[in-house]
């Protein structure tokens, strides 16, 4: 059987893209776990924890030895941080994939909200004889074809972070990817595997809603604003700019309150339930949520104060398999009166908008129906495959796109 050459990243500016990877896609997997009652998918995340633990101990050996002077070991300070809040949002992901192999409880409502995201992340071993054995990704073409974007390919016990298109696969490889739900089926059919099965939503009576569903929307929304809160936080390292990084202090802010309106309305839930103890999972879950946004918290702090920032940070993040791209809207340009929607970034250049920043107030995970004016800035993150499109569609001049 073709066994891939071991690939271990070779200086602390690899390694941090790769733990910034792999941190990303354990919270992706985590809440798939959720999303499909699968403890399978928590089982990734409990390796991917391994793997992360190694390179966290490994980095934080290369940024000692790396401090040769009192200047060397400010800003290795830095680095060495965000090297912890990697870690940390690990740790996160790691208790969230735990509620599903502890059974601490999953109510319907919590499924139904999370099978409205744009985005799903998803798991597939590939079958021997199947379409996908023995392919290159190049020749599957898995974007186009179904929208889903791979992210990594184990095989064994080797982790390929962002497969090159020439990347062959084979059978027993398991390949993660991400894009929008309803391609999950069609690679798996091209992996030769069975669909996956989703809980049916349950019917609800038409009325006000209940003490549940509103602690359930608010830990969707928590979900949602902690994974933009460490895309601003990377763009804020990427940009050194301070007024993202203030974003994202903010946004933590509204994570506490968030966290304590949650907890009103789990405990006032807890009383028309027969199992009170079954309600465990929406405040493990929380507590995840404000841990992730905390850990984007301290990562800007370097940014807020002024302080000098490693050029290494800015390396890793600009190296890592998704881009982070600051965009404004020209006037005249396509983008310029249209809707989200309309542009279909996640489908025709794999990109999804963070924040949009109108007048100097920001719009975190804008709807589809949001539109766009000219001088609008945006912040968006995907594959780097996408950026030619985006720029055309968002009139970036030839120096702006070499910038």
């Amino acid at each position: 059987m073709f066994a891939r050459e071991p690939q271990h990243p070779r200086n602390l500016k690899d390694m941090l893209a790769e733990a910034k990877n792999t941190s990303e896609l354990m919270v992706d997997l985590a809440y798939a776990a959720l999303f499909y009652d699968s403890e399978d998918f928590s089982e990734e995340v409990f390796r991917l924890e391994e793997r992360l633990n190694a390179l966290v101990f490994d980095m934080q050996t290369l940024a000692v030895l790396a401090a040769r002077s009192p200047q060397d070991a400010e800003q290795m300070a830095g680095v060495l941080q965000v090297v912890h809040d990697i870690e940390k949002i690990g740790n996160a992901a790691y208790d969230i994939a735990k509620i599903v192999v502890k059974r601490l409880g999953i109510p319907p409502e919590l499924h139904e909200d999370l099978s409205a995201a744009e985005e799903a992340t998803s798991r597939v071993r590939i079958a021997a004889g199947s379409r996908m054995d023995g392919s290159r990704l190049a020749d599957l073409d898995l974007p186009l074809e179904s929208g889903m974007r791979p992210l990594a390919i184990r095989s064994d016990i080797e982790w390929t972070f962002d497969p090159e298109p020439d990347e062959i696969l084979r059978a027993g490889d398991v390949l993660f990817l991400q894009g929008p739900p309803e391609g999950v089926d069609e690679v798996r059919e091209l992996a030769g595997a069975e669909p996956l099965h989703r809980k049916p939503a349950a019917e609800k009576p038409p009325g006000q809603l209940s003490e549940l569903d509103r602690a359930v929307d608010i830990l969707v929304e928590m979900k949602n604003i902690s994974e933009v809160a460490v895309g601003l936080a990377y763009s804020a390292l990427l940009y050194y700019d301070a007024g993202i990084a203030r974003e994202v202090v903010a946004i933590e802010d509204m994570m506490d309150q968030m966290r304590h309106r949650l907890e009103h309305w789990v405990l006032l839930a807890a009383r028309d339930i027969e199992d009170p103890p079954s309600l465990r999972g929406l405040l493990h879950l929380a507590t995840a949520s404000e841990t992730i946004a905390d850990c984007a918290q301290e990562m800007v702090w370097i940014v807020e104060k002024g302080e000098e920032v490693h050029p290494v940070l800015s390396a890793a993040v600009g190296e890592s398999d998704e881009v982070v791209l600051k965009l404004t809207v020209s006037p005249d340009s396509t983008a310029d009166g249209a809707t989200l929607e309309a542009l279909q970034l996640e489908t025709e250049a794999g990109m999804y908008v963070l924040a949009v920043n109108r007048g100097g107030r920001w719009t975190y995970r804008p709807r589809h129906t949001y539109r766009l004016r000219a001088g609008d800035a945006l912040l968006a993150t995907g594959a780097p495959e996408g950026l030619q499109t985006v720029f055309e569609l968002f009139g970036q001049t030839p120096e702006e796109r070499e910038e």
